[in-house]
């Protein structure tokens, strides 16, 4: 199974107030992968940290995990000693370059998460690499991962890609996470750009089992051949209708929060639906529950500030129609 995570901006208005040229907004900084909050994440987007020295740093040559997050590294070096890593987390640290990685040849996991590093590179002796995440940096474009062929997660979340391209060669990739970028174009457009540009890539596109995209997509489409998709991440959008899950019959999450959907429509069929996100959207009449009657898997159901909310008796209404849920928002139901 592939899993594609990506960013898709259409014409919409777009509060970036909060948002930093050198990063992106606080909220989507301080979101995991599966996009819960991080709370131990600082809340700041400025770095106002001096860099320290990797010398002041002890290194251990027998560990195989190696944890560097947030030591405000600011350049990588003297990592030589680590021969035997197979885990370097350098998340949250003032790194601008991809550098002096050379020697580290039995590394698996390469963690950059949250740094300032404009540049893929330096990149081509790690032929064990399986997993890179240079998340929230710099990135203009994807690039310098021709010889990371037996790569199969790749997370670019939050940086300033325009374009999709340099994929073809990544014929083992299960997981894509492009979110939060600059990639102009419609969510079937950018499926179709993927498939045109990346031909290598194609069975994979068919097996995606998960898709993300948190930008300003307006209607949801071009889904139809992803017939394997089982979890669907389109929150924080401006999406006004629940459409186009046809072919999607395997979906067991729907996460379609914080949008400006009225009505839960189009998913009666999504039969092994397990949970279903639709908070922070426009959803005012209670007969609309009947839609996800036919999903006798559903444990978590999220529909926190829609205007039935208002309801004195919101979460038993939701117990009533919906016997099988364990869990409504953030808290769980007590027997």
């Amino acid at each position: 199974m592939a899993t594609l995570f990506v960013g898709e901006p259409q014409e919409m208005e777009v509060d970036r107030k909060g948002e930093s040229e050198e990063s992106g907004d606080d909220e989507t900084r301080r979101k995991s992968i599966n996009g819960e909050v991080d709370v131990n994440q600082p809340h700041t987007t400025v770095k106002e940290e001096s860099p320290v020295e990797m010398d002041t740093i002890i290194l251990d040559p027998e560990e195989e995990d190696v944890d560097l997050v947030h030591c405000r590294i600011g350049k990588i070096e003297g990592l030589g000693v680590l021969r035997k890593a197979k885990t370097l987390s350098l998340r949250q640290n003032l790194i601008k370059m991809i550098e002096n990685l050379e020697t580290l040849v039995m590394l698996k996991e390469l963690d950059l998460y949250d740094n300032q590093i404009r540049k893929l590179e330096n990149l081509q002796t790690l032929k064990e690499l399986d997993q890179l995440d240079v998340s929230f940096n710099l990135l203009r474009k994807v690039e310098g991962l021709e010889s990371l062929t037996g790569l199969k997660k790749l997370f670019l979340l939050h940086n300033k890609i325009s374009h999709i391209a340099n994929l073809d060669h990544l014929t083992g990739l299960e997981m894509l996470e492009l979110g939060s970028n600059r990639i102009r174009v419609r969510l079937v457009n950018l499926l179709s750009q993927l498939y045109q540009n990346h031909c290598c890539f194609k069975e994979n596109l068919d097996g995606l089992s998960s898709l993300t995209s948190f930008n300003r997509i307006t209607k949801m489409e071009g889904l139809q051949g992803l017939v394997n998709l089982k979890e669907l991440y389109l929150s924080h959008n401006g999406i006004e209708v629940i459409e186009g899950l046809e072919n999607n019959k395997k979906l067991t999450t729907l996460d379609i929060a914080a949008n400006r959907v009225k009505k839960i429509e189009n998913i009666s069929h999504l039969t092994d639906l397990q949970e279903f996100w639709m908070n922070d959207n426009q959803l005012e009449n209670w007969s609309d529950l009947d839609e996800l009657k036919s999903s006798k898997a559903l444990e978590t159901v999220y529909l926190e500030r829609n205007p039935l909310q208002k309801d004195p008796q919101y979460r038993r209404k939701i117990m009533l129609a919906l016997p099988t849920v364990r869990q409504i928002d953030a808290a769980f139901i007590r027997f």
